[in-house]
């Protein structure tokens, strides 16, 4: 069949994978001549989690719908929605090491590769391959119990440091005992209290 007014429209969902192939009449209507629909594998809540799973379910529609139209397919419409689709107005900008000669080739390319570093929102997430990029807003709250197993092993390891053999045993030469004492013997060991003592901080 020939190509003349053949229309491909992709839908990407999180269950299935759909492609309609579509062709206009005298009358400037679309009819539907084939589709083809399969599950939807690497894309979770409508985001793609992984890229290649996605690729491989959507060629497996195109081809289906290939088939049954009996169309070649090389162009395809993608319909694009959902809460994390957005666009960002952004403007870049660098400072050449040599001000003096002539913009090259190599300036420019820098320059636009410099327009893919964006600031993340706090809570965002971005997905590059099969990387996640979790820009987090509140890590302390987000991790409570690793951070309470965090702190009681510091504390455990320092006090293992300290008692031998049920004894209390300081030793000042000791690097993590040095930065961790304020006071030893009864004197102000710690250059950092010591200097707030005096005022110098």
């Amino acid at each position: 069949m020939k190509n003349e007014g053949i229309i491909v429209g992709l839908d990407i969902g999180t269950t299935k994978i759909a492609v309609i192939v579509g062709q206009k009449n005298e009358f400037g209507k679309i009819e539907i001549i084939g589709y083809g629909k399969v599950p939807s594998i690497g894309v979770k809540r409508g985001v793609v989690s992984n890229i290649e799973n996605t690729v491989q379910s959507i060629k497996e529609a195109v081809t289906e719908a290939a088939q049954k139209s009996k169309v070649e397919i090389k162009f395809v419409n993608v319909g694009i929605a959902g809460q994390h689709i957005k666009s960002l107005q952004h403007r870049g900008s660098m400072i050449r090491s040599q001000t003096d000669t002539e913009i090259s080739q190599q300036d420019i390319d820098n320059l636009c590769n410099s327009m893919y570093n964006l600031n993340m929102s706090p809570g965002e997430e971005i997905l590059v391959g099969e990387v996640l990029v979790w820009g987090a807003k509140d890590v302390p709250s987000e991790m409570p119990v690793h951070a309470s197993q965090l702190y009681s092993m510091n504390v455990y390891s320092l006090l293992t440091l300290v008692a031998q053999d049920g004894n209390v045993v300081v030793d000042a030469s000791d690097e993590i005992i040095a930065g961790s004492a304020v006071v030893l013997n009864g004197d102000v060991c710690n250059d950092v209290a010591q200097a707030a003592l005096q005022g110098d901080s």
